[in-house]
C-alpha cells in the first residue's frame, strides 16, 4: 500500500469519526441514553478514532521505511477493524439490530491483526535492523 493511500484513508476515517462523534453527542444523545446504548456508541467512536490515528502513524512510518513492505497487513487490519468493529456498533446503536453484536468481535480481531501486522512488518522486513 502506498503511504499516501494510507494517510488519505486515515484522513477520511478521522473526519468521519469526528462527524459521527459530534452527531452522537449532540443529535443522538437522548436517543442513545433512552436505548441504553450511549456507552456502546462512545466505544465505537473511540476505537474508530484511535485506529484512524494509528493509520496516520502507519502512513508516516511507511514514508520513512518504504522497505517495510509487510505493513500492508497492518493497514488492512486497522481498516477492516474500523469498518467491522465500529461500523457494527454504530448500526447496532442506531437500529437496535442486536445480532450485529455477534460480528463486532471480528472487528476486534482485525484490530489485533493490524497491531500484530505492525510488529511483524517491522521485525521481518528487509532493512529493519
Amino acid at each position: 500500500m502506498k503511504p499516501t493511500t494510507i494517510i488519505q484513508t486515515a484522513a477520511i476515517f478521522g473526519a468521519i469519526a469526528v462527524g459521527i462523534g459530534a452527531f452522537g453527542a449532540h443529535g443522538l444523545k437522548s436517543m442513545l441514553e433512552v436505548s441504553g446504548r450511549l456507552e456502546t456508541f462512545e466505544t465505537a467512536v473511540k476505537y474508530h478514532f484511535y485506529h484512524s490515528l494509528a493509520l496516520f502513524g502507519l502512513g508516516m512510518l511507511a514514508m520513512i521505511k518504504p522497505e517495510w513492505k509487510k505493513l500492508n497487513l497492518s493497514y488492512w487490519g486497522f481498516t477492516f477493524g474500523i469498518l467491522i468493529f465500529s461500523g457494527s456498533l454504530y448500526v447496532l446503536c442506531l437500529s437496535g439490530i442486536t445480532w450485529l453484536g455477534a460480528i463486532t468481535p471480528l472487528g476486534g480481531v482485525a484490530f489485533i491483526l493490524g497491531w500484530l501486522g505492525l510488529f511483524w512488518g517491522s521485525f521481518t522486513s528487509p532493512g529493519s535492523k
